[in-house]
């Protein structure tokens, strides 16, 4: 009997040059850029330029970029059309997932593989992907939609689209961080997933589709909105001090793990010494408290982080801080995964086209354990 490997635990199945934790500095890499350095100073649109094209673009190719990004921010007719057949009550995932599957039955380059097409296809469906996400919530909430700004980068515009307004500097910057450490995390199971697709010579947005429902699951990409039910469950008191909210969230925390309860936002597979990218995001989580004074959020997340650390020496992940932040930006609990998809588009389809251009059919086998040999009497 071959040896088993339940989740595919360990199996290295193939090569990528998209990115790769360098477990000697902790750091997750980018085409070889540290995530922290790109967050710092870069654009999303120069990291998706980056996670596409091995480099980061050079001026004229920015601007190149940013004009085609800008051109195609609005939300097709038919795809307004599908959203609104879909019901308030749904997950914003299952609206996420038809409007790619919709985006793919407009493209008129679908069919075609070649790599000037798929990162064709790929930049139209990251300039197209944040109207979904900003119509799907103000619909829910009983509001218009608002027409995309082409004077505006694209962090500004996500949040132009979604709240009518325009953000605060502060809470841009925070978001551009944000969609910028979720770009890209090597072979997780949403990427894995879009690559099993691809080698079957399925088309890209067939690829991103099936990713969008391997994000979906709780176990990989739900655990920023977990984060939050776990803030709302302990309770969310503005009037209370940092010390206070503190206390009581350490409590509900020791409690939880006293009832073996599992806590989203803690511990991750490939980090072992915590994640990489929590620290930035966790100064612009920081950013964004004391942009709209609220010291309670703080305490709630410190609370928890502590008695999580004293009881199992378990670090966050990326999930634990981008919950709150999104909080405070104004979003919906219920959207912050569709914003993972937003970001992690650029990581999918680089993947995807990595996969496309060196293929083989991903199809492994299996240990069978069922009835032996058989027959009808």
């Amino acid at each position: 009997m071959s040896e088993m490997k339940k989740g595919l635990a360990g199996v290295v199945v193939d090569y990528t040059a998209v990115s790769k934790v360098n477990p000697e500095t902790n750091s997750l890499l980018y085409r070889g850029y540290p995530v922290q350095e790109l967050a710092a100073q870069k654009s999303f649109e120069e990291v998706a330029l980056l996670l596409w094209n091995g480099e980061l673009p050079t001026p004229q190719e920015l601007a190149a970029f940013t004009e085609t990004e800008r051109a195609g921010r609005e939300l097709a007719p038919n795809i307004k059309a599908a959203i609104d057949l879909l019901p308030l009550d749904c997950h914003p995932m299952d609206v996420g997932r038809t409007a790619v599957s919709v985006m793919g039955a407009n493209d008129e380059q679908t069919a075609d593989s070649s790599p000037e097409a798929e990162l064709a296809k790929a930049k139209r469906l990251l300039a197209a992907f944040p109207a979904v996400v900003a119509y799907d919530q103000r619909r829910r909430r009983g509001q218009d939609l608002v027409e995309p700004r082409e004077d505006l980068d694209y962090a500004q515009n996500f949040l132009w689209m979604t709240f009518g307004e325009e953000a605060a500097p502060e809470v841009v910057d925070a978001f551009r961080v944000s969609m910028v450490l979720y770009a890209e995390h090597s072979f997780n199971a949403s990427t894995f997933t879009a690559r099993v697709i691809t080698s079957t010579l399925s088309d890209l947005h067939s690829a991103v589709t099936g990713a969008i429902g391997a994000l979906k699951g709780p176990l990989h990409g739900g655990a920023n909105e977990a984060v939050m039910h776990t803030f709302d469950e302990i309770g969310i008191r503005k009037e209370e001090t940092r010390e206070e909210a503190a206390a009581r969230a350490k409590a509900w925390m020791e409690d939880a793990l006293a009832q073996k309860k599992k806590v989203m936002g803690f511990g991750h597979r490939v980090y072992k010494h915590g994640d990489s990218r929590v620290p930035t995001m966790k100064a612009a989580l920081d950013k964004m408290i004391e942009h709209f004074d609220r010291p309670e959020m703080l305490g709630l997340y410190d609370g928890l982080e502590q008695a999580m650390d004293e009881a199992k020496s378990i670090k966050p992940n990326l999930d634990y801080p981008a919950g709150p932040t999104y909080h405070l930006m104004g979003f919906d609990t219920d959207m912050f995964t569709p914003l993972f998809i937003a970001a992690r588009i650029t990581g999918w389809t680089a993947h995807i086209m990595e996969q496309r251009a060196a293929n083989a059919l991903i199809r492994p086998l299996s240990e069978y354990n069922g009835p032996d040999e058989r027959h009808l009497s």
